[in-house]
Formats: structure tokens, sequence, C-alpha cells
């Protein structure tokens, strides 16, 4: 089925674990703010609604999604987390730099997770137009900030 059609965000809030006594990073971009701005709102209401402490939220922001990586290891230098989710988002363009920071952004984001032993969420949206964005930020198709912080939860929760 098309993601156009169906709101990707819904979940059984049941088969999220509780994010109570959990701390959290959230790395996210300054690029496209219009669009990471509601991916952060998502993700933080999100931990919120599971039990996560405000003052157990860690946010930081960079200048782009290439920066994501980068921003979550000095996250993790200064702080033990459960998880730590970044948030971006790269639209498709009229040249191949969209494929090469969409592929940089996440095998950075892997590679911080595997060293440091911690969950980093993928949560950059990458897409061919301002539209899709729009609607994977709050919009038609739900928002990828609020799926990110579901997997940040399950995933702190091994």
């Amino acid at each position: 089925m098309s993601s156009s059609l169906k709101n990707l965000s819904s979940y059984n809030q049941d088969e999220v674990p509780s994010g109570e006594k959990g701390i959290f990073g959230i790395v996210v971009s300054e690029w496209n703010k219009e669009i990471t701005d509601n991916l952060l709102q998502g993700a933080v209401d999100t931990l919120l609604q599971h039990g996560v402490d405000e003052k157990d939220i860690y946010i930081r922001h960079v200048p782009g999604s290439f920066e994501l990586p980068f921003g979550a290891s000095t996250l993790l230098e200064k702080k033990r987390f459960d998880a730590v989710i970044c948030l971006g988002c790269v639209i498709q363009g009229e040249t191949r730099h969209f494929e090469f920071i969409c592929q940089a952004v996440a095998n950075g984001i892997m590679q911080v997770s595997l060293k440091e032993e911690i969950p980093v969420i993928f949560g950059v949206l990458t897409t061919n137009t301002l539209q899709q964005a729009k609607d994977r930020s709050g919009g038609a198709c739900g928002n990828k900030g609020v799926e990110a912080a579901v997997t940040a939860l399950k995933m702190a929760a091994l």
C-alpha cells in the first residue's frame, strides 16, 4: 500500500515500553526547519506520553542532516543515554548531492550507534518533494518524529 494512503505513525501504545526513568537525547537538524521542528515536537510529545520526564530529554541542534552523526557522538560523550534520536530532512534536488548526504547520514548514524553501543535512531526524512516532507512531519502520513521516539523507547528497553 502506498504510504500516501495511510498514517505511518499509527501504533499500538500497549506495545511500547514505558520510558519512565529513561534518559533520551535528540539531535535535530536546523535545515528544513519547518519540517524538523514538527519532527522534534512529535518525538518529544511521544516520549512524554510514554513516561519520560521532561528533564530527561536533552535536545541539541545541528546545522544540517550531515552533522547529525557528529551531534549524536558529542552528545553521547557528555552523558549516558538510553537512546539518542536523530531528526532531519533531506529533500531531493536537481543534483546527486541528495544521494551522497542520505547515504553518509545513514551510515554515520549507524556507526555511532555501533561504536557507542547505544541505540541511535534514524529519524531522517528523505523525500522527493517538500509536500512529501510535510505529509511525513505531521501531515496526512503521520510524523516520523513519533515513529523515531517509539523506536527509541523499544530499543532502550532491550
